[in-house]
């Protein structure tokens, strides 16, 4: 019964590096017992005999000592620097390993090894230190949450604007902080929050990462309050320079002509004399008055751009009947691929219109022709439009509502083209062509609804 027991205890005991000495003990027992067998039967004096044994013996047990110290202290070595790497201190090094030998090969890999968690986490306190400082000086709200929607970091910005400091607000529900809406929904967008600070407009992005091997999301709260104000005050003053300019163009003739009928009239033998003049003075009113209402009209139509009444329609049979409808000169169809989107036919309608008459118009100056086509691109449909004008010299001001370089223009056909393709999560372009003189217009507008709704939103 106790024979298992002792075997454990025999095994315990026996340990490497008191292995490997018995091994070698054992090893050198045959020869030196015949050494010493032949020493005591032989004809010595037993001063020799006893020399002789004394010899061997310390010989031996000297040699099995070095022996062990050369093999277990390497070992030792070795061990202590492995718990140094798991404890996280990579500064132990061993000297100089002989890399000629297994065992020095070993001491120089552990160093390499030594070495490289060194430099790995000198580049991570590094980029933490980075991270923190970024965190710290950007003037965004960052916020971590967990899996359980528990917010597990924020920076500087985010303490502000949830008007608490972090240790009071780490491990929060995203709930009860606020912020419960930021998780969900498309990003990037535009969200109106409440917070401490109170109501404002506010830029969201939202992504992913793994931290400690679990997933995490990251908000990124951009405040566009200020940016939105600036911009705000900046298309007043624009409408109000361009409203002021029309208003002006048209009330200072109608001022200066209603005086000088007024004038007129006052002479009672004069209105048959000057009714020539009269008639003329109240057509320049009755004309500066029309334009003044197109004018306002115009506004009026940038103003309540209807939502798009979105509906199937087939691509090419849209483009060829708009280039049906130009007649002052050809306009070339360059056929594409059967493709069919789902859009307000109407609006797009106006934008392809407006598109076809501005390159007429500038090919017209140059006896040039235009041309249109279609063709499918990254999930989406372009629509081109090219022309053989003098190109575009105000490329600043192309999409400023009522700047025109046209002598009837209005002024408003860019800038109502661009705000249907953008209701309709489109972009429209126009650039002069790099290879000839004019230029070309091209819309794309996305193929699937969810991609159209994704881009608008």
């Amino acid at each position: 019964m106790n024979s298992p027991s002792r075997t454990g205890r025999v095994r315990r005991w026996l340990t490497y590096q008191r292995l490997v000495p018995l091994l070698a003990l054992a090893s050198g027992v045959p020869a030196t017992a015949v050494a010493l067998v032949l020493v005591w039967i032989g004809d010595f004096a037993e001063r020799t005999q006893w020399s002789v044994t004394v010899f061997v013996l310390g010989a031996w047990f000297i040699l099995l000592f070095h022996m062990r110290e050369r093999l277990v202290r390497p070992l030792h070595a070795i061990s202590n620097m492995l718990e140094a790497l798991r404890e996280g201190d990579y500064s132990l090094r061993s000297r100089s390993p002989n890399r000629d030998d297994a065992l020095g090969l070993i001491l120089h890999e552990v160093n390499q090894l030594a070495q490289s968690f060194h430099d790995q986490r000198l580049d991570a306190l590094e980029a933490s230190n980075l991270l923190s400082r970024v965190m710290a000086v950007i003037d965004v709200a960052l916020f971590a949450f967990d899996e359980q929607d528990r917010l597990r970091l924020l920076n500087s910005s985010g303490e502000s604007l949830l008007g608490r400091p972090a240790d009071q607000l780490i491990g929060r529900d995203a709930t009860e902080l606020g912020l419960a809406d930021c998780l969900d929904g498309l990003t990037p967008r535009v969200t109106d929050l409440t917070v401490s600070e109170g109501f404002g407009r506010w830029e969201l992005r939202r992504r992913t990462f793994r931290w400690d091997g679990r997933p995490h999301r990251l908000v990124v709260l951009t405040d566009l309050s200020q940016v939105l104000r600036e911009e705000e005050r900046v298309a007043w003053q624009r409408l109000i320079r361009v409203l002021g300019h029309e208003i002006n163009n048209s009330l200072t003739p109608i001022k200066s002509i209603a005086e000088s009928l007024a004038t007129l009239l006052e002479r009672a033998d004069s209105v048959a004399e000057y009714g020539e003049d009269l008639r003329e003075g109240l057509a320049v009113i009755s004309g500066r008055s029309e334009a003044l209402g197109r004018f306002m009209s115009s506004y009026a139509r940038m103003a309540r751009l209807p939502p798009p009444n979105r509906k199937p329609f087939e691509v090419g049979a849209w483009v060829r009947r708009i280039a049906s409808l130009e007649t002052r000169l050809p306009v070339v169809v360059v056929e594409g691929e059967a493709i069919e989107i789902e859009a307000d036919n109407d609006q797009l309608d106006q934008l392809l219109i407006n598109l076809v008459e501005n390159a007429t118009d500038a090919s017209l100056e140059t006896g040039g022709g235009v041309r249109v086509g279609w063709e499918r691109a990254d999930g989406s449909v372009e629509v081109w439009v090219e022309d053989e004008g003098p190109g575009i010299a105000a490329t600043a001001n192309l999409f400023v509502p009522f700047f025109t370089t046209k002598p009837h223009g209005s002024g408003i056909g860019l800038a109502l083209g661009r705000q249907i393709a953008e209701a309709h999560g489109g972009v429209l372009t126009l650039r002069n062509r790099a290879s000839q003189a004019g230029c070309v217009a091209r819309v794309r507008l996305p193929l699937d609804q969810e991609g159209t709704e994704a881009a608008a939103g």
